[in-house]
């Protein structure tokens, strides 16, 4: 009967079937101890090891069922059966770790059990497993039991110590830093093995482990070297032991522990007080100066930095009594002791190494700043004047720039006590001279510093100010050097709002007197342009708008007046430096509203005036009506509308509707309109360029927010529907259609919409099949598809099957598969989240999962002669998808990708190396599978006419090369072979690319690559 039992639990499903009954009721765990008896009772330890290893198993699946009485039972027997045979012992641990995650527990047994596993196992001797079960059972007790566990004092820690010492497994060391960590961050008791807890840890620093290729369980040797790092930080217990091991390893010659050292270190400031730095202060200054002076590692250097920073800044938080001593005074008296005088050395060598160690100190507290600022700051002075050397005085000043930019970390608390203001005359001095001087790279430095300074409150006097302004109106009208010239702009648009008054005075005026038609006989056009960007830059304060917007538009009226020579060019250059005020200006409500309502009635009626003088035939009048001019504009009013209040946009949507729809002309400046507005009105030219302005319309209506009512929306959609399908110019149908779709994706859902949508869905039929309007009615239909397809409008499948249909016209089809591009791009304009569109979440996932099917399937059907619509379509879709949403699908949709390549279409090569390359990186398996045609063909495409598909066949060989090595390794005399071709490439883009391609496969099979 017995025999006939044991063979029942030798199933491989006993133990599973076992603890079902109990989960289930039907039997209990002593009723499955009292069938497994036999087997646990025997007196061969190998059947005692099935018996127990059994049980262990069910108590694993249904410890948490288990009664009190149940589990103090349990751990009595198997506290008794760890003095037994030492094959039993693996058994008896998994059963103890079940038990350890019993709630019903009772009080004293956690205590009993590490007891018994302390005393009666040799925990080094177990294989990795079984030792894991050992840390896994001390750790649920530490998070279950914690106050009994204190309750064994330092003996619990000691017979840790026992446990973990000579522990090699990386998985168990992960586990057993946190049980250490734990014991010291719960407060449990250390008594007299502090040492030797921090001994038993510290054996493993600096970590040296490499994980093995392919290793299921993940540990990086950084998992480890931050969880040590952790533990020996943890407590300032063990700085004593510490700080000598770091000073040690930080003498060493092995780079990774050095590195490891200075982290650790860092990490140690943080808890660390005056008690247990002071001994070891001179030793780790040593140690920190040699790193950054002697090193050859960028990386150890910074890492050094850092730590001295952290050491300073430990000490700055030190609260001193009045007898103690000031440890962070005297730690940075060795420090400038050690440092200042290499600032002075003629030879300037070891200038920036000392620069970076002060900088690290002073960079700790205002404090240590004041101290080391104070020392420093002076003689930097004295040197600048001893040196003559522009590269010297670079030198000097970007090391005092250094320092000086230190002091923005404290913002202006305590401010008068700056030494900044002790040596303020000194410094502008120094900084004015260096303005002066040739050297540009100078020059560049000297505007950084100059902002600096200004950008301290009350450091400078009004005359400093006003001289620091016609520095910068002097680089930036007479400097021929475009660095200089931008880096003042940049200087004049940070301090302008704290000097405003100023910067209007001396720096606006002078700008606009650049651009005076007086002066054009001495303006040249890029000095205009300089001005008007300088214009731009400086308003960013509200009282400065105020004066440099009437100054851009009256340059913009003189260019439409003809009073002044102009091009198209400097109409674009005036409205970009509109639309950098208008951002400025949508920082302030008032502002942006001044801006709004001065700058739009502007560029209408200038506009408006233009068009009605088109009948004279100038070429001024003809300026504001060119596609570039109008694209610039409607950038411009755009930015001034997207940030208007409900009741402000309200105000001002009703006028401009009224202009387009009525041709009310009252809200518009000036009064010098020849005739009537009406760009909706059928008829010959003028109505035709009156037309070109809806783009202007476009700009205004599609950039308020959703919940503003558009006046007369429904008859505006009618005639732009009207015109977008009925006009020879295409820049203003496509302004139309665009205006359309954008209006449609804000409008409410309902019947109307519903209605509206059934009449262009009638006018697209009729423009798409006949007429001479084709080509706008598929405009229409691809921004009304966008349009519906980010706001998941049911009727975006219809559109999306009329797309996919017309991909096999032979005349629209090539524009159509273009056009999906425009689908899934992010919108710059009407459709885009800056103007408030409805652009709903993973709408291209949704279109790929609808599009994509119909489209391979349409590609495998369709004749040879649209096949490439398809390809170019599929190629543009994949390059504006999420990658890891593509590399799901890449299994599939690979075959035709590499076909694409041999499209004899350019567009779709290049998008389908766009796509390509990243994936070679990301999903280097699936690539592998068709290496040796990608290969043949990013090789054939290197030849490609078209220097930019040379150079994204180029970048795919180059990622080709981080394919797994025995995959790639077979193609690397081909490849290299190859690539000796465009080494002598005629354009350096893609000889820079193919070196760096050939490079890589050189690289192939080498040791450590």
């Amino acid at each position: 009967m017995a025999a006939s039992r044991l063979q029942s639990w030798e199933r491989e499903s006993a133990a599973r079937e076992a603890a079902e009954g109990v989960k289930a009721g039907t039997c209990t765990i002593l009723d499955v101890v009292e069938n497994l008896g036999f087997p646990l009772e025997n007196a061969d330890p190998q059947m005692r090891t099935r018996g127990i290893q059994m049980l262990s198993e069910v108590l694993l699946q249904c410890y948490s069922l288990l009664q009190e009485q149940e589990v103090t039972h349990l751990v009595l027997f198997y506290e008794n059966r760890l003095k037994d045979h030492h094959i039993v012992i693996p058994a008896v641990l998994q059963g103890l770790k079940a038990l350890s995650m019993c709630a019903t527990l009772a009080p004293g047994l956690a205590v009993s059990v590490l007891k018994a596993i302390f005393q009666e196992v040799h925990v080094q001797s177990l294989l990795q497993l079984d030792r894991h079960s050992v840390y896994s059972i001390i750790t649920n007790f530490m998070s279950s039991r914690e106050a009994e566990l204190k309750g064994l004092g330092a003996d619990f820690t000691f017979g840790f110590i026992q446990a973990m010492d000579g522990e090699k497994d990386p998985r168990n060391l992960l586990l057993a830093f946190q049980i250490v960590r734990d014991i010291i961050e719960k407060g449990y008791a250390l008594g007299p093995f502090a040492e030797e807890l921090f001994e038993v840890t510290s054996c493993y620093f600096p970590i040296d482990f490499t994980p093995p290729p392919n290793d299921p369980h993940g540990i990086q040797r950084g998992d480890l070297i931050i969880s040590l790092r952790a533990v020996l930080t943890s407590t300032p217990v063990f700085a004593e032991f510490l700080l000598p091991l770091l000073i040690e390893k930080m003498d060493s010659d092995v780079q990774s522990a050095k590195l490891d050292s200075l982290q650790t270190l860092t990490a140690a400031c943080k808890i660390y007080g005056q008690k247990e730095l002071k001994e070891f202060l001179p030793s780790l200054w040593s140690s920190l100066r040699r790193e950054v002076f002697q090193t050859a590692s960028e990386k150890i250097e910074a890492e050094g930095l850092a730590a001295l920073h952290a050491l300073s800044t430990c000490l700055s938080r030190l609260v001193l009594s009045s007898d103690d001593e000031d440890l962070l005074d005297s730690f940075l008296r060795d420090v400038l002791q050690d440092c200042r005088h290499h600032l002075c050395e003629p030879d300037m060598k070891l200038v920036w190494p000392s620069a970076k160690l002060l900088q690290a100190a002073a960079g700790a507290s205002l404090r240590a700043y004041y101290q080391i600022t104070s020392s420093v700051l002076p003689l930097l002075v004295e040197q600048y004047t001893k040196h003559v050397q522009s590269s010297q005085h670079r030198t000097i000043l970007e090391v005092l720039l250094g320092f000086l930019e230190l002091r923005q970390k404290w913002g202006s608390e305590e401010e008068d006590k700056t030494p900044l203001l002790c040596f303020k005359d000194s410094l502008c001095s120094m900084v004015f001279s260096a303005l002066n001087e040739p050297n540009v790279q100078l020059q560049l430095v000297g505007i950084r510093a100059l902002t600096f300074l200004g950008s301290l409150q009350g450091l400078l006097v009004p005359p400093d100010v006003e001289k620091l302004v016609d520095h910068l109106a002097q680089f930036i009208l007479h400097e021929e050097d475009s660095q200089t010239s931008l880096a003042a702009m940049e200087a004049a648009g940070t301090l302008a709002p704290l000097y405003p008054e100023v910067f209007s005075r001396c720096l606006v005026q002078k700008l606009s007197e650049g651009l005076h038609p007086e002066r054009q006989e001495v303006s040249s056009p890029s000095k205009q342009e300089c001005c008007l960007q300088a214009l731009a830059a400086v308003s960013t304060h509200p009282s400065i708008a105020r004066e440099t917007v009437p100054i851009l538009l009256q340059h913009l009226q003189q260019v439409q007046n003809g009073s002044i020579p102009a091009d198209i060019h400097s109409v674009v250059s005036v409205c970009q430096s509109l639309q950098q005020v208008a951002l400025h200006c949508q920082q302030d409500a008032q502002s942006y509203w001044y801006f709004h309502q001065t700058v739009v009635p502007c560029l209408m009626g200038l506009a408006v005036e233009a068009a009605m003088q088109e009948n004279s035939n100038t070429v001024v009048s003809k300026l504001l009506l060119k596609e570039e001019a109008l694209s610039a504009m409607v950038l411009v009013i755009s930015a001034a509308c997207t940030h208007l209040s409900p009741e402000l946009a309200a105000q001002s949507v009703s006028k401009v509707v009224s202009l387009f729809l009525d041709g009310e002309l009252s809200f518009l400046p000036g009064s010098n309109f020849a005739s009537t507005f009406q760009p909706f009105q059928d008829g010959q030219c003028p109505m035709t360029v009156h037309r070109r302005l809806v783009a202007l319309l476009m700009a205004f209506v599609c950039s308020l927010p959703r919940k503003i009512s558009i006046p007369q929306q429904d008859r505006l959609l009618c005639e732009l529907l009207a015109l977008s399908c009925s006009c020879d110019c295409p820049f203003t149908a496509t302004s139309a259609a665009k205006c359309f779709a954008g209006l449609i994706n804000k409008y409410p859902a309902g019947p109307e919409l519903d209605h509206l949508l059934g009449i262009a869905m009638n006018k697209l039929e009729q423009g798409l099949n006949e007429g001479p309007y084709q080509s706008q009615a598929l405009t229409l239909l691809l921004w009304v598809s966008k349009a519906l397809l980010q706001r998941y409008h049911p009727l975006t499948k219809q559109l999306t099957d009329k797309l996919l249909m017309l991909l096999g016209d032979t005349s629209l089809g090539p524009t159509v598969s273009d056009g999906f591009a425009l689908l899934l791009a992010d919108s710059p304009d009407v459709l885009g989240r800056s103007c408030h569109a409805e652009v709903r979440l993973m709408f291209r996932q949704r279109f790929f999962t609808e599009c994509v099917p119909q489209l391979v399937q349409g590609f495998h059907t369709a004749a040879p002669g649209v096949k490439a619509n398809y390809l170019k379509g599929l190629s543009h879709i994949l390059n504006h998808l999420p990658k890891p949403v593509l590399v799901t699908e890449l299994p599939t949709l690979l075959p035709l990708l590499v076909e694409a390549l041999s499209c004899s279409d350019c567009v779709v090569q290049l998008s389908t190396l766009h796509c390509l390359q990243p994936l070679l990186l990301e999903a280097p398996h699936i690539m592998s599978l068709h290496i040796d045609t990608l290969v043949g063909k990013f090789l054939g495409l290197t030849d490609s006419p078209a220097m930019a598909i040379r150079i994204a066949a180029l970048q795919c060989l180059h990622a080709l090369a981080s394919l797994p090595t025995p995959v790639v390794i077979p193609y690397r005399p081909r490849v290299i072979k190859a690539l000796a071709k465009p080494l002598d490439d005629k354009k350096r883009l893609v000889r820079k690319e193919a070196v760096a391609a050939r490079g890589e496969w050189f690289l192939l099979g080498t040791p450590g690559r």
